[in-house]
């Protein structure tokens, strides 16, 4: 019996590369890089990160925040391992003086968080830490009102003391099986105590968020329309607490501008 001739073996086509991740644009401003992305790109980020439960930690970076970092090594240390977003009017100043455009879009905090819980899919657990005792439980159910797909939860009010009371708040988060935690326990506390304490196990993503806060509460009214629209929101706050904010814009924004000044020069 005679063998048949094998049939002939189609090539194989070499493999196609695994198409890599597009390296995520940032800006060096002062010690700290911010991402030069639009909001829906950050929304797919973020969904991304909660379906792989990977420990994504976001920041809103304004010209306060380029301040203290130039003044605190463990600061931004801390913010170089974060997703930093852009915030504000100064940031958009300073990132024309460097590279001569703005930013692709303004994600400050008070706007970006309820745009991403509107467009976000399914159902999150979200925790709430900081602000006064009574906030976060005014905040979840002004968030819940508006978000009613999602359940908000208050953890605990911004002023616990390191120790056991921070033990006992990281129980509570993780007892909770949070999708997203948003600290507002302001800067740079709040950027610091997420990098030191909270990873994947207490919540896939986690938020530094000023005073969103106390905006969801009603503590703490926002600018009219208009002022922000013309950017303008930090005059609003500045005029409602002048003692608290007075340093931060008086002295901080010209110090900001003269580090960016410094940076462009020795570009």
């Amino acid at each position: 019996m005679i063998d048949p001739l094998p049939l002939p073996v189609p090539p194989v086509p070499p493999r196609a590369p695994a198409r890599q991740p597009r390296p995520l644009p940032t800006r060096r401003m002062g010690g700290l890089r911010i991402a030069a992305i639009t909001g829906d790109e950050t929304i797919r980020m973020i969904e991304a990160a909660i379906e792989g439960r990977t420990g994504l930690h976001v920041a809103f970076v304004n010209a306060h925040c380029v301040n203290v970092a130039a003044e605190s090594d463990g600061y931004r240390e801390a913010m170089a391992d974060m997703l930093c977003l852009p915030d504000g009017i100064g940031v958009d100043i300073g990132s024309r003086m460097l590279f001569g455009e703005p930013f692709p879009e303004n994600l400050n905090g008070t706007d970006f968080l309820p745009r991403f819980f509107g467009a976000a899919k399914g159902s999150l657990r979200v925790g709430l830490v900081g602000g006064e005792p009574g906030i976060v439980e005014r905040a979840a159910l002004g968030f819940g009102e508006r978000f009613e797909q999602h359940r908000f939860i208050a953890i605990s009010d911004g002023y616990f003391e390191p120790g056991k009371e921070t033990a006992n708040v990281l129980d509570w988060i993780r007892l909770a099986r949070v999708d997203v935690l948003l600290v507002g326990t302001g800067v740079p506390r709040q950027e610091l105590f997420m990098a030191a304490h909270i990873g994947a196990r207490e919540a896939p993503v986690s938020f530094a968020v000023g005073a969103l806060l106390d905006f969801t509460a009603g503590k703490v009214v926002r600018a009219p329309a208009w002022m922000r629209r013309w950017r303008m929101e930090w005059v609003w706050r500045l005029v409602l607490e002048p003692r608290r904010l007075a340093k931060r814009y008086i002295a901080g924004n010209p110090a900001f501008l003269a580090r960016i000044a410094r940076q462009r020069i020795e570009k």
